[in-house]
């Protein structure tokens, strides 16, 4: 059973700027997407962002875009969230989800793997 773990958040001013990590406990774990997501008090699972892992094709939730970028290193099998110019609307646990198949990468049930999440705190 492959274990994801997420690190880096914490708390952090609005305007400034957060790195979140999410490493998989196999390094012979061969996801077909992985992704961010992220989930207020009192709200649903939303998707952040996801990247393609073996083209590297990456995509964005429209509420994130141009502030946040994904990355990997696919040695380590550790996927990466850089979020810059924080909002207090960014507050939130953000999850770390691992997937087989190409579609539905949006959509937080089509993802077989989940991290236990990390707590992200904008204040003003």
């Amino acid at each position: 059973q492959v274990q994801l773990v997420e690190s880096g958040g914490g708390l952090v001013q609005a305007g400034g700027s957060l790195r979140l990590s999410c490493a998989a406990s196999q390094r012979t774990f061969s996801p077909d997407y992985m992704g961010w997501f992220r989930q207020a008090p009192g709200k649903e699972r939303e998707f952040v962002a996801a990247m393609e892992w073996s083209g590297g094709g990456t995509h964005y939730a429209d509420s994130v875009k141009g502030r946040v970028t994904i990355s990997r290193d696919n040695a380590k099998k550790t996927v990466c969230l850089q979020i810059n110019s924080v909002r207090p609307a960014d507050t939130a646990v953000y999850h770390c989800g691992a997937k087989k198949g190409g579609i539905y990468y949006e959509n937080p049930r089509s993802y077989d793997y989940w991290g236990q999440g990390t707590q992200v705190t904008v204040s003003t």
